[in-house]
């Protein structure tokens, strides 16, 4: 992100409108292109003798489908136009920089634990992940455009965006009704640290990630946590140390070998037990699904989607030290999960173990 000034300023009215323009633009897709495409590939699959099986095979069933490439677009440049357009994030943020700097020297900041000697992994800071631009680390200003952003990511879910981050919360508190310690990996701006909060008011709750402009964000709408900028897949937490271990959509953001580390390391820290929790996107078994799932990956700067997707997460929690394996569909609001339901959504998933 730039700190030179850009040299027409918007007012809050024109942004909003252009935000709203996005989320418009997105049910569009949701609700409308997606099931347009779906129709169109299924129709075509009728007529085959040999079924797609697997994402590629679908690929090329709709190679030279110009429905699904007008799909693709929308998906790729609505989400560049929220960022970066005239009416982006990036430039509504950048002309109150002065204002939102000044709001990260709050007493919060004690309890935020900043590294700048952290140094970024390489998969972290050498792509624009969701096409923010510089990443959501590499700027004072991050945790606020990050924040703002993922208020559209489930524009389906409208006002009520927040609902699947209490619901999984509330699945938390069913697996691990009363910890003592709990440790959210990969917290990012406290979307899901504040409803773990709620479910355990009693609780140490300790939450890191890898970007320090995130955490300072955090630490302004979460009470009673303490974050810490570090790496969750090499953490300095005691062995045998935390009751809980969680994370929302954060494996998905890491390589196999970093999802492999930082689960290595839930395992490590946790006492014999103890329950570990995440919220992810894993593996649709429909295959134009996963095509569908893949592809979104590549177009919105998330390469480990499918990577993430293809791992065996059974076998590897099992030579981890893990029982009571469980990998199961996550409805992340009502209806979500019916068989009926026709709009595009994420596969979200549960992904839950005891440490042996």
């Amino acid at each position: 992100m730039s700190t030179t000034p850009f040299r027409q300023s918007m007012d809050a009215r024109s942004f909003s409108a252009g935000q709203s323009f996005v989320s418009g633009v997105k049910l569009y897709w949701h609700n409308d292109l997606y099931p347009a495409v779906r129709n169109e590939y299924d129709k075509k699959v009728s007529l085959m003798a040999d079924k797609p099986q697997t994402p590629s095979q679908v690929g090329e069933v709709l190679k030279d489908s110009l429905l699904y490439r007008y799909f693709s677009w929308f998906e790729r440049h609505m989400q560049r136009y929220k960022y970066a357009g005239r009416y982006g994030l990036i430039p509504w943020h950048e002309q109150q920089r002065t204002k939102l700097e000044e709001t990260l020297k709050a007493p919060v900041k004690a309890r935020v634990e900043l590294n700048p000697e952290l140094e970024m992994p390489r998969y972290y800071e050498s792509c624009d992940i969701h096409q923010h631009p510089g990443g959501v680390w590499s700027d004072t200003l991050a945790g606020f455009v990050y924040q703002r952003a993922a208020s559209t990511t489930t524009p389906l879910a409208g006002d009520r965006h927040g609902d699947m981050h209490d619901r999984f919360a509330d699945i938390v508190r069913k697996s691990a009704p009363n910890p003592q310690r709990v440790l959210e990996m990969g917290c990012g701006f406290g979307k899901t640290t504040g409803p773990i909060r709620n479910e355990f008011p009693a609780a140490e709750i300790e939450a890191v990630d890898l970007s320090g402009p995130c955490i300072q964000v955090a630490a302004m709408d979460v009470p009673n946590v303490r974050f810490r900028q570090m790496n969750a897949a090499e953490t300095d937490y005691p062995d045998a140390h935390f009751d809980v271990v969680t994370s929302s959509m954060l494996l998905h953001e890491m390589p196999p070998p970093t999802v492999e580390k930082t689960l290595a390391e839930a395992a490590r820290v946790l006492k014999p037990g103890g329950k570990m929790i995440h919220l992810d996107f894993y593996h649709f078994p429909n295959p134009f699904a996963r095509f569908i799932h893949y592809s979104h990956g590549r177009r919105n700067n998330e390469p480990f989607m499918e990577p993430l997707a293809e791992m065996d997460l059974q076998s590897l929690l099992t030579r981890l030290g893990f029982k009571n394996i469980s990998v199961e569909p996550f409805e992340e609001s009502e209806g979500a999960l019916a068989a009926e339901y026709a709009s595009w959504r994420f596969p979200w998933t549960v992904i839950s173990a005891e440490r042996a």
